[in-house]
């Protein structure tokens, strides 16, 4: 049985961590294609049980057939469901577009929100969800927490939480504002590339001397 450390992050290792983060994840931005807010959007909430990689392929047809909110919000779910036909859940998903696009072109006309609330009452937006758009189309800060920023950063122990607003709000307050996009980025590039959730490449990890994980696995 494992023997549990009191393992508390003081901020000299949340800085190391940061600066180790940083130096090997210099260029760490998202995989999804876009242009513009309406682009981001659409690619967020089909990216939710779907690889970055089949939304950029299912994308690549959708913006040529469908370029606006407008567009969009003029169609009905089933002319839209065979665009992403290859999408987890795409009939769901075909109905939170078509309804968010619809409010987005009377409410604010035509214009995705850049507020967390008012995303936040749109069909098939999470806080994920707006968390990315606010932060990768409008530049503000917002620290979005996805399967691999949850399980990544309590494995590091930046955060400890198993709820997922907590490891958020945990993570704002370890890392300053300014870092919050690119910390997202840099976990989620970790977890791909190393940090896999059910066999982590602990032996390859720069941050192993760092990690709260690797170190009770240590003394396994």
């Amino acid at each position: 049985m494992s023997r549990k450390h009191n393992y508390i992050l003081n901020p000299d290792l949340i800085e190391q961590i940061r600066f180790k983060l940083a130096s090997y994840y210099p260029d760490a931005k998202t995989s999804l294609n876009y242009q513009n807010p309406y682009q981001l959007f659409v690619a967020t909430v089909l990216s939710a049980q779907t690889t970055d990689q089949q939304v950029t392929k299912i994308t690549a047809g959708l913006f040529q057939a469908i370029p606006s909110i407008e567009a969009l919000a003029s169609l009905e779910p089933q002319d839209l469901e065979p665009y992403l036909k290859g999408c987890g859940l795409y009939r769901n998903k075909s109905r939170y577009l078509v309804a968010a696009s619809r409010i987005i072109v009377a409410r604010y006309s035509g214009k995705v929100p850049d507020e967390f609330d008012q995303l936040m009452t749109l069909p098939g937006v999470g806080r994920k969800t707006a968390n990315v758009i606010i932060s990768g189309a409008f530049g503000k800060p917002a620290l979005a927490v996805d399967t691999h920023v949850f399980r990544v950063s309590r494995r590091l122990g930046l955060a400890d939480s198993n709820n997922v607003v907590e490891v958020e709000k945990q993570l704002q307050a370890v890392i300053p504002i300014c870092e919050w996009t690119e910390i997202h980025h840099r976990l989620i590039r970790h977890g791909r590339k190393i940090c896999h959730a059910r066999k982590p490449d602990c032996l390859a990890c720069f941050l192993e001397t760092l990690c709260r994980y690797a170190l009770e696995r240590r003394d396994n």
